[in-house]
């Protein structure tokens, strides 16, 4: 018998109606599979925050500059950001991880690609070379988390102007008109969405990315942070970590792991979909099915480290003693009745 279907075979034992926790317990299913044991433990979890600085800034894009990813970086290293403070009473670990700022933090971990990406709207962002490097070193990254110790890993980002290189990337892998994959970001107004939008456009006109090859879409209209992302997830697969996204930015680089190698998605989990558009259509592309909806759009990891007190709360009932032998009841059915 695999690791899933003995995992499915022990919530079946729980006492409680079949399937009565849901989504959770596909999600528990689901680890079990990428851990390869139906004995599932996430006891030893982190939050992995890549960080990268976008050239496409320079067309206004975002309401603040470039300047302040540096500074977000830095209050993660010193534990006061928010994604620090969300993570605490999670019980991750977070660890900020620089793909290409255009300053260095000292206390991140170091995967610099250069000071930030060129503006895609004058050319590629980077060049080939790199993206494949910064998807090698995230990939990497999770296998040195899995010989720490680590079981479960939260994939997040800080990058000014990387909604906008998201966007981009979206809109060419999924074949979507820019409008319909490109939202307002940490809030845009509407004169800013539209430079956004029109940036974009731009971009994708002057690199004319091949939607067949993710990684021409990712060197010519992508990010440093993004491609060490889609490292990362190609890394839970890899090394039998299960990985969870973090709404959009995120979800578009677990968009870019899937189109490289298709069965990484099984080894990511959604944290929450954000209320950026094209986050819910990359989840439904993929199959998969968040159980946070809240509406939130924070980024930095946040979002997922909210699915791992969940994941806990489900996994107490899953390793307790709670069942219908324990009880001395007769086991509910498939069928809805009882043996």
């Amino acid at each position: 018998m695999g690791a899933q279907e003995e995992a499915r075979r022990r919530w079946d034992t729980i006492a409680k109606p079949l399937y009565a926790l849901g989504r959770l317990e596909d999600l528990v299913v689901q680890i079990a599979g990428i851990q390869g044991t139906a004995d599932v433990r996430i006891d030893r979890r982190c939050a992995l925050v890549f960080c990268g600085d976008h050239g496409v800034v320079e067309e206004g894009v975002s309401q603040c500059g470039s300047d302040v990813t540096a500074l977000v970086a830095g209050s993660i290293v010193e534990g006061t950001g928010n994604i620090n403070l969300m993570a605490a009473p999670a019980g991750a670990d977070v660890f900020a991880v620089d793909m290409g700022m255009q300053t260095e933090v000292p206390g991140t971990i170091s995967y610099r690609q250069g000071c930030g990406t060129g503006n895609m709207t004058r050319g590629p962002a980077m060049t080939r070379s790199q993206a494949e490097q910064a998807v090698h070193d995230g990939m990497e990254l999770v296998g040195d988390m899995k010989r720490r110790g680590y079981q479960i890993a939260v994939i997040g980002e800080m990058g000014i102007g990387n909604t906008t290189a998201a966007s981009a990337v979206a809109s060419v892998l999924l074949g979507l008109p820019v409008e319909d994959v490109t939202g307002r970001g940490a809030g845009l107004s509407d004169a800013g969405l539209l430079r956004k939008k029109d940036a974009i456009r731009r971009a994708i006109r002057v690199n004319a990315p091949d939607p067949e090859d993710p990684m021409d879409v990712l060197h010519k209209v992508g990010g440093f942070e993004l491609a060490g992302m889609a490292g990362a997830y190609l890394g839970g697969y890899r090394y039998h970590m299960p990985v969870i996204t973090d709404g959009m930015i995120p979800s578009v680089s677990a968009l870019v792991a899937a189109r490289l190698c298709p069965e990484a998605a099984s080894a990511i989990l959604p944290g929450h979909v954000s209320r950026e558009p094209v986050d819910r259509m990359i989840m439904e592309h993929l199959h998969m099915e968040p159980v946070i909806d809240a509406g939130m759009a924070l980024g930095e990891g946040t979002g997922g480290v909210m699915l791992l007190p969940l994941l806990d709360m489900a996994l107490r009932v899953y390793h307790g003693t709670h069942t219908f032998e324990h009880l001395g009841m007769e086991a509910y059915t498939r069928e809805g009745g009882s043996t």
